[in-house]
């Protein structure tokens, strides 16, 4: 063998070692990898080491079967005529026991799922107001689920789960939400507000009432005392000194007692003018004024008791 040779037999080792190490693949964990051979499906290689044909097989493409997740935006309108944006986040996967459907059944797998979740959503969100969207937006998402898991088997995929994330209606109709909103919390607070005023007048008006009960009940308490303490009074007085009578003791006292009233208002800086009667005769008829009224009220007191 010559030179020339030898170098040709050497590159033809070299090609073959390469050609040879080439048909050794590795497929990850959680992925599978389509073999065809001379452009037609062979097999599906899951993960590990494996081996193919140089030049004969070839791999088609590589599938993941972890959940993915897509995030679809529809804007539609509702039944009260009102446009709002839904976000519809997909959670889906390729299911291992139909990878070859998966792989060749779709062009473009994500594109097919956003046409039936742009269909399911505008089948369903014209059916409802715009403030049922909101308290049934789960009911949305199940309803996605139910008819996209039921229209992507076929082609190798299984839906597990749909979630409506987000719904936007337009910034106006935000706004009027809002005010409307405000206006119900503040009338609801001025109704409590009322109500709250309501309770502390009646509150103060009972407890004014009790107040003006007591008041008067502690007044008849006092005259009641000062009665039967004047009559101890006078009937002391009408043992100790012959001659007297309870006529003239009360003559006395209302004396004293008018002469200290007088005193009373003189001392108090702040009295206004007080024209008070000071003749002899009027002294008598007040005198009379006051025993009269003390002896109806101790026999009004007298006859309660009775009763």
């Amino acid at each position: 063998m010559n030179e020339a040779e030898g170098i040709m037999f050497g590159f033809l080792i070299f090609f073959l070692i390469v050609i040879a190490f080439n048909g050794f693949f590795i497929v990850q964990q959680q992925s599978c990898a389509i073999i065809e051979r001379l452009g037609k499906f062979h097999r599906i290689a899951h993960s590990g080491l494996h081996f193919k044909i140089p030049l004969i097989d070839s791999i088609f493409t590589r599938l993941s079967l972890r959940i993915s997740q897509l995030n679809v935006s529809v804007e539609t309108k509702t039944q009260d005529n009102v446009f709002v944006n839904l976000v519809v986040a997909v959670q889906y996967r390729v299911l291992p026991e139909k990878v070859y459907e998966a792989c060749y059944m779709l062009q473009d797998p994500e594109h097919q799922i956003r046409a039936f979740v742009f269909d399911l959503v505008r089948a369903q969100v014209p059916k409802l107001v715009l403030d049922d969207v909101f308290s049934k937006k789960d009911d949305i998402a199940i309803a996605v689920k139910t008819e996209l898991e039921e229209q992507m088997a076929e082609f190798g995929y299984g839906i597990i789960k749909a979630l409506v994330t987000d719904v936007n209606p337009d910034a106006n109709v935000k706004a009027a939400m809002n005010e409307i909103n405000t206006a119900q919390r503040l009338r609801v607070a001025a109704t409590e507000k009322g109500e709250a005023e309501k309770i502390i007048k009646i509150k103060q008006a009972e407890a004014e009432a009790e107040s003006s009960i007591l008041h008067g009940k502690g007044i008849a308490g006092q005259r009641q005392a000062i009665i039967e303490g004047m009559g101890q009074s006078v009937e002391e007085f009408v043992k100790q000194i012959p001659g007297t009578n309870a006529s003239h003791v009360m003559d006395m006292v209302l004396m004293i007692q008018y002469i200290d009233t007088l005193k009373e208002i003189g001392g108090n800086s702040k009295s206004n003018v007080v024209f008070v009667p000071h003749t002899p005769g009027n002294m008598k008829d007040l005198a009379t004024q006051i025993q009269e009224t003390i002896f109806a009220a101790q026999k009004l007191d007298e006859n309660h008791k009775k009763h």
